[in-house]
């Protein structure tokens, strides 16, 4: 199979790109997803606040203390049981597929060097109707229990000054060496 395929979900649909990562996981692509906290979901964010807590108030009716539902609070494991839920998870192939995919919060140091994909038929600016309410999977996660968005925010802080900082040299030696090439012809 090819390469791993890393895709900035910022400004994505969360159910239109979980939707395309699960067709491709099953498909046999290795997905790598970051920057999970920046996925949008359209309704604004007491509505999605509500329907997550009516979530988390699901348990388990023999043992409501040690058994039921995993609720996870941060952003990219609701992102991962997203896709999960369209993936045949209890199946070989399922679990196989669920295997491929990697979510994370922020860019992490293996995949801040990769060129990250969009996927246009989950772009939001592109599916969601001018004027429509929508919130961050990040603030959702924020308001039921999520601790780390600040953590977050300060590494990819640091990341983008290392980018924006790489990306002007690069700028500064790619001039260079037009005017090499430019002396030489």
């Amino acid at each position: 199979m090819p390469k791993t395929i890393v895709i900035d979900a910022r400004a994505h649909m969360l159910g239109r790109l979980a939707s395309v990562v699960a067709k491709q996981i099953l498909s046999g692509y290795q997905i790598v997803i970051v920057r999970c906290e920046e996925v949008s979901i359209s309704g604004g964010l007491v509505r999605q606040k509500s329907k997550y807590e009516r979530f988390l108030r699901k348990k388990h009716n023999t043992n409501p203390t040690r058994a039921g539902a995993w609720h996870y609070r941060a952003p990219s494991r609701i992102f991962w049981r997203t896709v999960r839920g369209m993936v045949p998870h209890k199946t070989a192939r399922g679990a196989a597929a669920l295997e491929r995919l990697k979510c994370f919060e922020g860019v992490p140091p293996p995949y801040d060097r990769v060129k990250r994909l969009v996927v246009p038929d989950a772009l939001q600016v592109l599916r969601l109707q001018h004027g429509h309410r929508f919130c961050k999977l990040g603030a959702l996660a924020q308001s039921v229990g999520w601790k780390h968005q600040d953590a977050v925010a300060e590494l990819e802080a640091k990341r983008k000054t290392k980018a924006t900082a790489f990306y002007v040299a690069k700028k500064k030696s790619l001039a260079l060496k037009a005017k090499a090439a430019a002396q030489l012809a």
